[in-house]
């Protein structure tokens, strides 16, 4: 059960390890994207039917005895879940022999929920890694198989991230899986009072307040990709920054002021200057900095609403 591109390679992985069949693979229906509104197959539907499985999206799980009595008939010794993005219903999770088993984006009980890698940027964190856990009726609460850590680099932002972490997970849970069938290793109650949280995204976080510091407003440009991204407004038009650099260091403009110098172009924030590297403004595509400069037709300018 798994539905973007995180969870295609511990699909890739399970296709290709000969101790295991895949009865079938469960993610979310095609939905529409891009301009022209063109309905788009999940990545892990398209893993599925390269490799000839049979591919199953229900809109819903609750009240579906349709897909209930498949897991069921299925005779399931285990389901994988990997960021299927819908809550197991508590009435299935006995289903398989095994139960369900979870890849998390995090080292449990920190960042519980829906934006793992996203919010361990955003906090500024050094370390994060992936968790194998029993799928309980409640967010992220079960216990915990096993834990696989990763350092989050300075030069990471939250895509290469997710694609290290996802290999990470793969690894970890093909580790892990014999170890669980074979009775070799018990799942460890998490300590809830530890327990942070990482909820879903919204648009709304992704404007940037340039008096905050600069580690701050960074670490946004860093989590907020590709979606919603870290953004201001030019000349009252959505202007994204994708990638940046920061640098200390009063630049002699107040917070906001996006300016040119002989590199190109820097906006002052509290402390020092983000130096943007990719920029996207509204309708139009992602270009690097030196172009965004060069279409600019001042030398100064006030960001914000």
């Amino acid at each position: 059960m798994g539905t973007p591109a995180f969870a295609v390679p511990t699909l890739a992985a399970l296709m290709s390890s000969h101790g295991h069949e895949i009865m079938f693979v469960l993610t979310q229906p095609d939905k529409p994207q891009g301009r022209g509104m063109h309905l788009q197959a999940p990545p892990v539907k398209d893993a599925a039917l390269s490799g000839g499985l049979r591919v199953v999206q229900p809109e819903r799980l609750r009240d579906n005895a349709e897909v209930r009595d498949l897991f069921v008939e299925a005779r399931l010794d285990a389901a994988v879940v990997v960021a299927y993005g819908r809550l197991i219903p508590a009435g299935w999770l006995d289903i398989p022999r095994l139960g369900f088993i979870n890849v998390h984006a995090s080292l449990l009980p920190e960042l519980r929920g829906a934006a793992p890698i996203n919010r361990a940027i955003l906090a500024g964190l050094s370390t994060t890694g992936v968790s194998i856990m029993q799928i309980e009726a409640a967010m992220d609460t079960g216990p915990v198989f096993a834990r696989s850590e990763t350092a989050i680099t300075e030069q990471d932002d939250a895509l290469t991230l997710s694609e290290r972490l996802s290999v990470l997970g793969a690894r970890t849970l093909m580790e892990t899986l014999p170890l669980i069938d074979e009775g070799r290793i018990r799942p460890e109650p998490q300590d809830h009072a530890r327990a942070t949280y990482a909820p879903m995204l919204t648009r709304e976080e992704g404007e940037i307040d340039w008096t905050q510091d600069l580690d701050t407003i960074r670490n946004m440009i860093r989590g907020l990709v590709p979606w919603p991204c870290a953004y201001t407004f030019l000349n009252g038009k959505m202007l994204k920054i994708l990638q940046a650099v920061c640098e200390p260091g009063e630049t002699g403009h107040p917070p906001g002021t996006l300016f040119k110098d002989r590199t190109g172009v820097r906006i002052a924030c509290t402390g020092g200057s983000i130096v943007p590297q990719r920029l996207q403004v509204e309708g139009k595509k992602a270009v690097a900095c030196d172009a965004f400069s060069c279409g600019l037709k001042t030398n100064r300018a006030i960001l914000g609403r």
